[in-house]
């Protein structure tokens, strides 16, 4: 598919966007933690590749590539909206209403996980989200990343170390 963009069928980019898009909007929404940043990280990544779509060396490897320009948009988009937020109160409760009460349980506990992902620093939140939710291999990570492998491996400790903990400290509150 990528050949027939790179000779002009702009169609076909529209099958890639859609073979990706949907386990890359999941990475992009767990790494930033806010569905319009991470809708904004995904469009913006989408318009990059196709734009530098001569860059990709190696077409049969597009996914991992893009995947790659993914990581650096939502680390870019991440940092912004961190900032964002540090200037803004977000009351979620008083913005979408209480919880349906057989829901609450549920809702409180993924808040929770929510805001220990979120108190992860940024290269571990990236490497617990890549191996654990996006289920990929330390070699993959290694090389959208840049990271080591041993590097990513420590990452990865050291992040389940620091959720675990946290999560402890949630329960005692």
């Amino acid at each position: 598919m990528v050949t027939r963009i790179r000779a002009g069928d702009a169609g076909a980019y529209g099958a890639l966007v859609a073979r990706y898009r949907d386990r890359l909007a999941r990475y992009a929404f767990h790494m930033i933690g806010d569905r319009e940043d991470a809708e904004e990280a995904l469009q913006d990544a989408f318009v990059r590749a196709y734009r530098s779509l001569e860059r990709c060396d190696d077409p049969a490897r597009f996914g991992a590539w893009l995947y790659g320009i993914l990581v650096n948009r939502c680390r870019t988009t991440g940092a912004r909206a961190a900032r964002r937020r540090r200037m803004f109160v977000n009351d979620e409760d008083a913005i979408h209403g209480a919880a349906h009460p057989d829901q609450s349980e549920r809702v409180e506990w993924a808040d929770v996980v929510g805001r220990a992902l979120a108190r992860l620093g940024s290269e571990y939140r990236e490497a617990f989200l890549l191996k654990h939710v996006e289920d990929m291999e330390y070699e993959e990570m290694a090389e959208l990343t840049g990271a080591g492998v041993s590097a990513l491996k420590m990452r990865v400790k050291r992040a389940r170390e620091q959720l675990q903990r946290f999560l402890k400290e949630a329960e005692h509150v």
